[in-house]
């Protein structure tokens, strides 16, 4: 692995920052030290930044040199997980209940270093760096609030990367097309009439019905859907009744649709709210459906694939570059970004044989990282960002596509 002197310098600076951030964990929308954090950083390298909604960051870095002036963006989620720690390490979760159980601080760590190499850097090209630091990626409510405040507006060229437990370290994903798939949230509340159990004619039975409809939502992937499609429709939640001698007037259901296609997307949800509103309605009970947009299919442009293959062959070897990654369910608001810039999102291999927790899943509270690992990841960001702003040579097969 090539990587270059001047990320190699930054060895410790991003495995401690990362260390800091994983032992001080925050769920969605409440990343207010993490925030300040960041900001403290950010200050020391002398990078302009502000707030996005109340716990996100964006930075910016304007180059000295002369020429076009491109703008290239590079963007890491900051949330943890409101789940244990499991592990045992120094740099333990310190807030009980919430952990970095993702990556999201290594993510964090890493952009922090590629900032204060492109600081440094600011005399060698012209345009514009832009830094995300973006909050909230588990609820998808982050990437959107950066889209609103315009800051894409202008940008040639997004960049993000998550690092993977199913990849070995010093492998990086870099493959076009389909990678994540559409990600919403429904609740389902069934109003149905309280009785005695004893007399379960005189009432409607939420419950039960809430019980049929989680059944009924199956047949949507079953019947509904092609066969050479995916789609998932998962209930996480069904919670009804307040005592075991009455009939349930009220009941909860909380799910997630999945899929990579736009139109099967909207079928998949017209489906769960028309399939629940009858049922109850066949009962006796009225159903209310809400939808929360969390994340689009998160698709990578060919063409960034293409150009950040050709940067990072020159620090991990073709070799380590897969092309070819399986598309996974798991959703991802960079996509909200590649909906109206050109871009592409890589995946980072963080698993070593030295540390069985790195094969550990994503979400588990044993979940850990090779922080060696992120010595390619920084290394693309810098490498990348420099590739877009800097002035090509003519030789340069993407120069007249940027």
């Amino acid at each position: 692995m090539a990587i270059q002197d001047y990320v190699l310098a930054e060895k410790d600076y991003i495995r401690d920052m990362r260390r800091y951030f994983h032992a001080h964990p925050e769920v969605s929308l409440k990343e207010f030290e993490t925030c300040k954090r960041i900001e403290q950083e950010l200050d020391a390298m002398g990078i302009a930044h502000q707030r996005v909604g109340e716990t996100g960051v964006y930075a910016w870095i304007d180059g000295k040199k002369e020429g076009k002036k491109t703008v290239v963006a590079l963007r890491a989620d900051m949330d943890a997980l409101a789940m244990d720690d499991l592990k045992d390490v120094p740099y333990h979760s310190q807030n009980a209940g919430v952990c970095h159980a993702c990556g999201h601080d290594a993510h964090t760590a890493t952009l922090l270093a590629a900032a204060k190499i492109l600081k440094k850097k600011e005399n060698e090209f012209c345009g514009q760096v832009r830094l995300f630091f973006q909050q909230a990626e588990e609820i998808g409510q982050g990437g959107r609030l950066f889209v609103k405040a315009g800051l894409l507006d202008g940008v040639s060229r997004i960049f993000g990367a998550h690092v993977s437990s199913r990849i070995d370290s010093g492998k990086i994903s870099l493959t076009s097309g389909k990678q994540n798939a559409s990600c919403d949230y429904f609740k389902i509340q069934v109003k149905g009439k309280g009785a005695h159990v004893s007399t379960p004619h005189l009432g409607v039975d939420a419950l039960y019905i809430a019980a049929q409809i989680v059944v009924a939502l199956q047949s949507i992937v079953s019947r509904n859907t092609a066969p050479m499609e995916t789609v998932v429709v998962g209930i996480g939640v069904l919670r009804a009744g307040t005592q075991y001698n009455i009939v349930a007037e009220n009941a909860e259901i909380e799910g997630t649709t999945r899929s990579f296609d736009p139109q099967i997307r909207k079928d998949t949800n017209e489906s769960v709210a028309r399939i629940a509103k009858q049922i109850a309605q066949m009962y006796g009970a009225d159903a209310e459906v809400e939808f929360r947009d969390y994340a689009a299919p998160l698709i990578n442009d060919a063409q960034a694939v293409a150009e950040v293959s050709a940067v990072a062959e020159k620090l991990c070897g073709r070799e380590n570059i897969i092309s070819d990654y399986p598309k996974a369910l798991g959703a991802d608001d960079f996509a909200d970004y590649l909906a109206v810039t050109k871009g592409m999102y890589a995946f980072v291999g963080t698993r070593t044989p030295k540390n069985e927790n790195t094969a550990y899943a994503h979400h588990h509270g044993l979940f850990d990282i090779d922080e060696q690992a992120l010595l390619l990841s920084c290394n693309v960001y810098v490498d990348y960002a420099l590739w877009v702003l800097q002035e090509c040579p003519q030789s340069c097969v993407f120069c007249s596509e940027v």
